[in-house]
């Protein structure tokens, strides 16, 4: 129990620090931009934050892992990359769509769940676009998109570099799982 309450106040404490990446904080003219405003960014959003450390998480646990972030991270920058074309208004309910990744990775991440390669890369591929068309506006704004991708793929890299032991990675997914499921239903 005081493993889990550590693991929850650790990931609060990483989305808490760098509020400032958003724009309109911070900078000379009020605004954060270029390469540090897009390292920072994938730390500023606890959903995004989530989801990155949960694909971590649950790419370990797979015999073809290793595919998955990349993927991940190529379709989030192809949905930034449309994000522009496509509009929040082709997406009305693009924040709800994040919350249920942060669950579903969670969920997939707690339950240590197998699947065929082909699924697994469908699905990382989806919430990677998903996910890109919700920063993609933001990016626009930073022009760092090149920032925002490497410190994504750094989170990754943290999640899948995690050892404890089994019971624990399963523990650190269904947090959030948990965490998902608040998003969705409006709390956090």
């Amino acid at each position: 129990m005081k493993q889990a309450i550590r693991y929850v106040a650790a990931l609060g404490l990483m989305a808490a620090l760098p509020a400032a990446a958003h724009p309109g904080h911070g900078g000379e003219a009020g605004v954060t931009v270029g390469l540090t405003a897009g390292l920072l960014h994938p730390l500023t959003g606890l959903d995004h934050l989530l989801a990155l450390l949960a694909v971590g998480l649950w790419s370990r646990q797979q015999r073809h892992g290793i595919v998955l972030p990349p993927v991940f991270l190529a379709l989030m920058a192809l949905g930034a990359s449309s994000a522009g074309l496509l509009g929040r208004e082709m997406l009305p309910a693009l924040e709800m769509s994040i919350a249920a990744t942060v669950l579903l990775l969670g969920f997939l991440a707690a339950g240590a769940w197998r699947m065929p390669p082909q699924l697994a890369v469908a699905l990382m591929g989806g919430c990677g676009f998903l996910h890109g068309l919700a920063h993609g506006r933001e990016l626009a704004v930073m022009a760092s998109g090149a920032g925002f991708l490497a410190a994504s793929a750094l989170v990754m890299g943290l999640g899948m570099a995690v050892q404890p032991d089994e019971r624990r990675r399963r523990m650190a997914g269904a947090a959030i799982g948990a965490a998902g499921l608040c998003l969705l239903a409006g709390v956090v």
